[in-house]
Formats: C-alpha cells, sequence, structure tokens
C-alpha cells in the first residue's frame, strides 16, 4: 500500500457494526492494482454528517450497511435504477460532489442463487425486513420464487415488504418449514447481543434444503455452522460481501479486476 499523501483517493463503508471485510478487499485489489487508493470503515454517530462529509471532503465511494440503507436515501442527489427498484442503498459514488447511489447487494444475491441452481418451485422463508432484505427478496423474485414468507416480527415493516413482492408474511418462524431458509437479520452477527444465537430453529434446519445466511461476519455464523452439520447446502454471508465489493470496487475505479485478483483479495479478506 502506497505511503499517505495528498493524492490519495479516499472510499470509506458506514456500518452500526463494522467490519475488516470490505477494508480489506478493496485495500488489496488496490494494492495488486497499484493505485494510489486506501479505504476504511467507520461507525458513524451521525449518518446526515458523515454523508456531507463525503461530499465535502470529496471521498470518492462510500458503500452503507446496515441499518442506513434505507435512512441514506434523503441525503444522495441521484438514484440509480438498482438502487431505486428496491428503495434501498448500498453503494455511494462522489462525481466531484454529486451522489448517486446505487444497490450491488441486488446484483449479489441474483448471481448467488443462479450459481448454486436453487430451485424457482422451492419453498423459502426469508427472515428480515431491512434493505437488505429488500434486495434478496427481490432478487428472488427476480429468479421466479413465488412460495416465499417473509418472516418479520413488526407488521408494519413485513407485511409492506411481503406484499411489495407478493409474498406471505409471518410474524415469526414458529414451526414453519422451507426448502430454503434465508437469515437477512443481525442474529447471529458477530459483536451483536445474539452473536451466538441461531436464526432459525433446528427443526427449520433439519427440514431445509439450503440454509443461506447473509451476515458477513463472522464468516461462519452459528446458522451456517449449523447447516454445515446437518450437510445441507450452504451459502454465506462472506460470498454476498466479495460478490458485492467487487461491483462497488468497479463503479468507484472504473477497473474490472481479473478473476484471479478476486480471489487472492477474497482469501485476503478471510483471513483475518
Amino acid at each position: 500500500m502506497p505511503i499517505l499523501n495528498k493524492d490519495m483517493t479516499l472510499c470509506i463503508s458506514l456500518s452500526a457494526r463494522p467490519s475488516n471485510n470490505g477494508t480489506r478487499f478493496h485495500n488489496h485489489l488496490y494494492e495488486a492494482l497499484g493505485l494510489n487508493w486506501i479505504y476504511k470503515a467507520f461507525a458513524p454517530t451521525d449518518l446526515a454528517q458523515a454523508i456531507a462529509g463525503v461530499r465535502g471532503l470529496g471521498i470518492r465511494g462510500c458503500a452503507i450497511s446496515m441499518p442506513y440503507k434505507e435512512d441514506v436515501i434523503a441525503l444522495v442527489d441521484r438514484m440509480d435504477p438498482s438502487a431505486t427498484a428496491i428503495d434501498s442503498v448500498n453503494t455511494i459514488v462522489n462525481d466531484d460532489g454529486v451522489l448517486t447511489a446505487y444497490n450491488t447487494d441486488y446484483s449479489a444475491i441474483a448471481q448467488l442463487i443462479e450459481r448454486n441452481a436453487l430451485d424457482p418451485a422451492s419453498s423459502v422463508l426469508l427472515r428480515g425486513s431491512g434493505g437488505m432484505a429488500k434486495a434478496t427478496a427481490a432478487a428472488f423474485r427476480d429468479a421466479g420464487f413465488t412460495d416465499v414468507t417473509i418472516i418479520a416480527r413488526t407488521e408494519k415493516a413485513g407485511r409492506p415488504l411481503a406484499e411489495l413482492y407478493g409474498f406471505a408474511w409471518a410474524a415469526d418462524v414458529g414451526d414453519r418449514t422451507a426448502d430454503i431458509i434465508v437469515n437477512i437479520t443481525p442474529i447471529g452477527m458477530a459483536g451483536g447481543a445474539e452473536a451466538d444465537s441461531l436464526s432459525f430453529p433446528e427443526a427449520a434446519i433439519d427440514a431445509a434444503t439450503t440454509v443461506f445466511d447473509v451476515v458477513a461476519l463472522p464468516a461462519e455464523t452459528p446458522l451456517v455452522r449449523a447447516g454445515r452439520a446437518a450437510g445441507k447446502t450452504v451459502i454465506t454471508g462472506a460470498e454476498v460481501a466479495t460478490l458485492q465489493a467487487l461491483e462497488q470496487f468497479v463503479l468507484y475505479t472504473g477497473i474490472r479486476p481479473s478473476d484471479e485478483q478476486v480471489r487472492a483479495a477474497e482469501e485476503f479478506m478471510r483471513v483475518q
């Protein structure tokens, strides 16, 4: 990595619980490609002030994580169709003070659905109702899934999300089971109050064929470990993080790294 200097381009991430995933992934690629760039994660105390800083300091790119993916919409100048379609933002690009919002979460989820050959005839339990849940629900809908239930304790958030995509809503998992279970809540996230908790009951894990946890830190969440132990097809949040971060990198730099460079950055990201 170059020594800090006045000409260095800065990119950042904003999250309530920052991780080193994006920091390691992006900085590894900057070094591999010889770019005079640096990436740093932050936990903002005031979102509006943080976004004003992006604009005022000429910060080139800003990744947006939970719980800011919807709140940030009012603070940008333009919405790319990828963000407008689901009213959720995970990426901001700064072009000379003009902030454009994108969403690369959707494309990451869509790629993983395709890569794992998930059958659209499968039933799905999707637990969560925030911005990432919108991206995930939209990706499953667009992949042809119709038997999907949104699990969200708050009806005010869960029911509208379900109705938006033509899905069912339930307040809790209860004794429900499905072919595919997807966690898009902070349950199992490192540093949280429920870091050691399962986001789905063991009965739901046993009944599923595919276990999908969007939580990226740790890479092996309690749900992922339980899914592996039960011999299920497992999709991890680390995979989501790699795919969405790659598209962010391209938006920020205009450069698409080779597959080999991306694999090296992913390996570097995971060894923490």
